[in-house]
């Protein structure tokens, strides 16, 4: 079994960062007095608009796949840059929080606006599991996860 490389680097960081945000999600807009199902909705909602809440369990399901598609592209894009910029495997912590706060920052003022649920209403859980959020239980677990699988000789 093949223990470095590519695709270990992007499956783990890919699926940790994806367990750990959709989970902080869960947490924060609960807080807020939503439902783990009504958040997978909200982000189906990207697709579908406000349709999503009628759709029921299929675009529950919807938004759970866009959102672990996400985090897979996360950790794609770090993976491939760290290719070319050796510092993101020397320095995963420090390069792992700043691109947390990249990933935020395009998804929220990039992706966001552009897709049918329009610009973003910010709130409590917004700023928690978002520019706090992000650093650490995304960008940081993408991070590491690269450095672990990375060979030596492709850095």
């Amino acid at each position: 079994m093949k223990t470095k490389g590519a695709l270990p680097a992007i499956f783990w960081g890919g699926l940790l960062a994806g367990i750990f945000d959709i989970t902080q999600a869960f947490v924060g807009f609960s807080l807020m007095g939503s439902t783990p199902f009504r958040i997978l909705q909200r982000i189906a909602g990207g697709i579908f608009g406000t349709h999503s809440r009628d759709m029921g369990w299929t675009s529950a399901a919807i938004g759970l796949v866009c959102h672990f598609a996400v985090a897979f592209g996360a950790a794609t894009v770090y993976y491939f840059a760290s290719r070319k910029l050796r510092l993101l495997v020397e320095r995963p912590v420090l390069c792992g929080l700043f691109y947390g706060e990249l990933v935020f920052l395009f998804m929220y003022f990039v992706v966001i606006p552009l897709s049918a649920i329009g610009h973003p209403q910010f709130n409590t859980a917004t700023y928690i599991t978002g520019p706090i959020g992000h650093p650490l239980l995304v960008g940081l677990p993408i991070a590491i996860c690269v450095r672990r699988f990375s060979s030596e000789r492709t850095v």
